[in-house]
Parts: C-alpha cells; sequence; structure tokens
C-alpha cells in the first residue's frame, strides 16, 4: 500500500498478500505485544482487506504505543484514499482522528513541565 497514493497511480498498485512491514522488519518482530499488532490491523479488519494489500511503513520517534496508533491512522487514510466507499465506516470507528496529545513544555522555574525543584526546609 502506497501512503495516501502519492507515488502511484491507482491503477498501478498490483495486488497485495497482506504482508505488514515496518521499519524493513515484519510487524511481529518490530511489535513485541499482541495489541500493538492488533491496533495496527484494525483499519485492516474492520474493511475486510486484510490479504489484499501489502503495508510498508516507516515510522519513527515516540514509542511503541505512538507508532502503533500513527500507523493505524496512517493505514486509515491509505484505506480511504484507495476506495472512498470504505470512509464511512472507518470514520465511524475513529480511525481518522488524529491523536492530538502533545508534550506539554517546561516552564521557567521548574524542572520539567510541571516538576519542581525539591522543597528544603533549612
Amino acid at each position: 500500500m502506497f501512503p495516501c497514493c502519492r507515488q502511484k497511480e491507482k491503477g498501478d498498485r498490483p495486488p497485495g498478500e497482506g504482508n505488514i512491514t515496518v521499519n524493513k522488519r515484519n510487524l511481529e518482530e518490530y511489535f513485541g505485544y499482541e495489541t500493538l499488532k492488533t491496533v495496527v490491523r484494525q483499519p485492516l479488519v474492520l474493511t475486510d482487506t486484510l490479504g489484499k494489500f501489502d503495508v510498508v511503513v516507516n515510522c519513527k520517534g515516540g514509542g511503541f504505543t505512538g507508532q502503533a496508533g500513527a500507523i493505524r491512522h496512517g493505514i486509515a487514510r491509505a484505506l480511504v484514499k484507495a476506495d472512498v466507499d470504505l470512509k464511512p465506516a472507518i470514520k465511524k470507528a475513529g480511525y481518522l482522528t488524529r491523536d492530538p496529545r502533545m508534550k506539554e513544555r517546561k516552564k521557567y522555574g521548574l524542572k520539567a513541565a510541571r516538576r519542581a525543584p525539591q522543597f528544603s526546609k533549612r
């Protein structure tokens, strides 16, 4: 599957076998937890396209859980680009919504965003 179909036109895509590759490693090798593998496969399972597309992902930054959520979001967007009829089901499941949480900035006078220096009575 090509991300958001930018690299190839719709007719040029060969049928896939259902392989999911993350950072040049198999999904089973990259994610150790079964829950993260399930999160990545959710859009494909929902739309019954698990064996129809090959997914190749390059992912960096964040942790494993954040990467799994980002991959799910990317796969969902690519599926909508591939077939617009899948959009209502994917949108209802909430896979097209980006997670808006970001790291809070560090404030001056504190050690971290909210962590204050250790209090010393004397």
